[in-house]
């Protein structure tokens, strides 16, 4: 009689399958050629000096180091669009970059500095939060926020009031899409752990990990932000 078969080491190929068949679609293929369309418009340190867009607006929002930077650049499959600055919490000025296949940009995604670093003086902290709460509360282009979160950390104090902030808006139909960064430092079983927390928490809006090293969730996330887009959407 032959030995038994010893049993196999679990294998990331049926994940690894599944994120790039999710990748291959259509759709997804869309949204990430749309994406890597994305280019500096321009940067502005005061709301009002923000020129009034009839295009949809994306806002990317989160806390210092939660990876927004990072996340943004892999979703457009760039290196350098949105930069991190050395110091974080230091960069306080909205960044508007153009996307739109062909000769005209057809949406618009908002970098929004991070917030919360501890090193940052209380006054520019408290300054540059009533920035950012006018600009989630008055922006009329506004169609979508991107929240990056460290699922490790979850939401913090200021998340939660950022939320809060725009929460009549997401009743009124702003989307919200909350994503689960640095997602490959946790195991399946965190990780579906850390997702069902935030349904939980953020009641309302999509929730998805997201890992720029395993590219786990950027077709997902591309796409949920060219349905958002489009004008059938609106």
């Amino acid at each position: 009689m032959p030995p038994p078969t010893p049993p196999r080491a679990a294998s990331s190929a049926p994940l690894q399958s599944k994120r790039d068949s999710l990748e291959n679609t259509p759709e997804a293929h869309n949204a990430l050629g749309w994406l890597h369309t994305a280019h500096f418009l321009m940067s502005a340190p005061l709301l009002e000096q923000l020129p009034a867009l009839a295009l949809p607006e994306i806002a990317f929002v989160g806390r210092s180091n939660a990876g927004k930077s990072t996340a943004i650049n892999t979703l457009t499959q760039q290196t350098r669009l949105a930069f991190a600055s050395k110091t974080p919490g230091r960069t306080q000025h909205i960044n508007l970059f153009g996307v739109g296949k062909g000769r005209s940009d057809d949406a618009v995604l908002a970098d929004l500095p991070g917030y919360g670093y501890a090193a940052v003086p209380q006054e520019a902290k408290l300054r540059w939060q009533r920035v950012m709460a006018n600009y989630l509360l008055t922006r009329a282009n506004l169609r979508a926020v991107v929240l990056m979160c460290d699922p490790r950390r979850g939401l913090s104090e200021l998340d939660d009031i950022l939320l809060e902030v725009i929460r009549a808006r997401i009743e009124q139909g702003l989307r919200l899409l909350v994503l689960l960064t640095k997602a490959d430092k946790l195991s399946r079983a965190e990780g579906t752990r850390a997702l069902s927390i935030l349904r939980l928490q953020i009641n309302g809006g999509e929730v998805r990990l997201f890992s720029a090293l395993k590219r786990q969730g950027v077709a997902e996330a591309a796409t949920l932000l060219w349905q958002w887009t489009r004008p059938e959407s609106a």
